[in-house]
């Protein structure tokens, strides 16, 4: 039996209990699935009317292990983890006092670069794969990726001292390269899916749930890489600050959306991955399970990050980490994860 590290609860009237040393999600007595606490990474409930006790909860804060909660779009509305990881201060001091720094500036500087240089190799990824069976699409998406790039020339022409001086031209020059890269992706994207171009919250066509629910998990793994390194996930640099709204969780997923997803809803579009969806456009439970599992074990996948080969989950934890030492000092720069194609 294969091990399970990601349990998904996504099963109306289920309930998840703690029976020895393993989590089963179980409903009327029928054990739905169930993975042992000693390989478990996380719990993701993707459905209304799920219950979990509180021997399961404790189980998992003990452990580390976060409970995920996500709506029918992929919204991560609640997390459950362990209270001392909200309990750390000295990074946090420094988190918030870099905002009014050059270094709250450097971060969000360096957030826009990293999402702009990670889109362009999401183009020649897609590129390099065309090179034999579409060669003018080869060409037409490099020639794209370097238009993304050229986006990069804004953010160097930025004159500003403080953050709040240079947030808008930041915000501009990110934009111009989104705009770039999802015109370039629409070339890819089989007319059967009617792509209508990107659509964030309240998409109901069939990539765009796709990617917004891919989001919903990435917003989880990110909150738990920066809990982990001691920031606040509210407290962030680029996105504004705003009640209930996570800005660092915001800006920190920038770097990644790329590769944990866009990449991988790309791929199963370009092979036929089928889409079901209600009458209101949601996901269906069955595709919403499908993507968890696929989302959750791509980003266990290698990805090259300093010189070796190591998981895309490993490469969050450590940018948070750097994110973390910068803030306080004790590194001279944060560099963004920069993708390979």
């Amino acid at each position: 039996m294969p091990i399970v590290e990601h349990l998904i609860a996504d099963t109306f009237g289920s309930h998840i209990g703690k029976y020895s040393q393993r989590l089963k999600v179980t409903r009327a007595k029928e054990t739905l699935a169930q993975a042992p606490l000693l390989f478990l990474k996380s719990v993701v409930v993707t459905s209304r009317g799920v219950s979990i006790s509180a021997d399961a909860l404790a189980a998992c804060a003990e452990r580390g292990i976060p409970v995920f909660f996500l709506d029918g779009q992929g919204n991560n509305y609640a997390t459950m983890y362990a209270s001392g990881l909200t309990g750390t201060v000295l990074t946090r001091r420094a988190q918030l006092l870099a905002y009014y720094d050059e270094r709250g500036l450097a971060v969000a500087r360096t957030i826009a670069e990293g999402k702009i240089r990670n889109q362009a190799a999401n183009l020649k990824y897609l590129a390099k794969t065309r090179k034999e069976s579409a060669p003018e699409l080869h060409e037409e998406l490099h020639r794209r990726a370097l238009e993304v790039l050229d986006c990069i020339a804004y953010l160097d022409r930025i004159q500003a001292e403080t953050l709040e001086e240079a947030r808008n031209a930041i915000m501009s020059a990110e934009a111009h390269a989104a705009k770039r890269y999802w015109a370039a992706a629409g070339m890819v994207m089989p007319e059967s899916y009617q792509w209508p171009g990107r659509k964030g919250r309240g998409a109901t066509d069939p990539v765009n749930s796709l990617l917004n629910y891919g989001y919903g998990i990435l917003y989880g793994l990110s909150e738990q890489a920066l809990l982990l390194a001691g920031l606040d996930p509210y407290a962030g640099f680029l996105h504004a600050d705003r009640p209930g709204k996570p800005s660092l969780v915001l800006d920190f997923i920038e770097e990644f959306r790329q590769v944990a997803v866009d990449r991988l809803v790309f791929g199963l579009v370009n092979r036929g991955f089928k889409v079901e969806q209600d009458g209101r456009g949601l996901l269906a439970q069955t595709t919403r399970r499908a993507l968890a599992e696929k989302v959750l074990k791509h980003v266990e996948a290698g990805v090259r990050y300093e010189k070796k080969r190591q998981p895309l989950r490993f490469v969050m934890q450590m940018q948070a980490r750097h994110l973390a030492t910068f803030l306080r000092g004790e590194r001279p720069a944060y560099d963004p994860f920069k993708a390979s194609w």
